[in-house]
């Protein structure tokens, strides 16, 4: 794993996990492995960033003022919270998106730290220049974070194993991992972080 990488941890709020507002399927099952690889950033001292769904009650994301999706991760709900099952290590940066009431913002390059400043601004501070991405879901936050991480200039590998997608139409994942490719994402999985970590 290189010096200026970081692991960008995409939307594992409950309500994207079975049982919350708007569920992944299985979405749930890449805790296990990102709990791992945050493990691993931290242990090598580099970023661990998490973003989050942070969206006002009324916003034109919802359905019933227009948009495609269910309410979810409300301000502040418990649907809003992270995963409890996920352990973000101690200096993980949370960052924030979804709270202008007029712009979806699936991606976490549209987020912003407690303090205000963008992702970019706050992987650039750091040095990073490879981004490994994880969350959720894969056809449409993981996707567009991971397209703007690409038109931004970071070199970005997929964990595979760590993505989930929710697959509004079938095959919406895979399309998604594809355009990814074809736009110059790299492709790997969390034990071969892991095992090339500890060799």
């Amino acid at each position: 794993m290189e010096r200026d990488a970081a692991l960008l941890i995409v939307d594992l709020q409950n309500d994207f996990c079975p049982g919350g507002a708007l569920p992944v399927p299985e979405g749930d099952l890449v805790v296990e492995p990102l709990n791992r690889a945050a493990q691993c950033f931290a242990a090598a001292g580099l970023p661990v960033v998490a973003s989050r769904d942070w969206h006002p009650p009324v916003t034109r994301h919802f359905r019933e003022y227009g948009g495609l999706w269910p309410p979810h991760c409300v301000q502040g709900s418990e649907g809003a919270a992270f995963h409890p099952a996920l352990r973000l290590p101690e200096g993980s940066v949370v960052i924030s998106k979804g709270s202008d009431p007029e712009r979806d913002s699936y991606s976490a390059f549209e987020a912003a730290t407690v303090e205000g400043r963008s992702l970019e601004e706050f992987l650039t501070s750091k040095g990073v220049r490879h981004l490994y991405v994880g969350g959720l879901a894969t056809d449409y936050c993981v996707r567009s974070s991971v397209l703007d991480a690409l038109r931004a200039g970071f070199a970005v590998t997929v964990l595979t194993d760590a993505v989930a997608g929710v697959e509004v139409a079938p095959g919406d994942s895979a399309k998604a991992l594809e355009e990814m490719r074809q736009t110059g994402a790299q492709f790997g999985t969390v034990n071969e972080l892991v095992t090339t970590q500890q060799a």
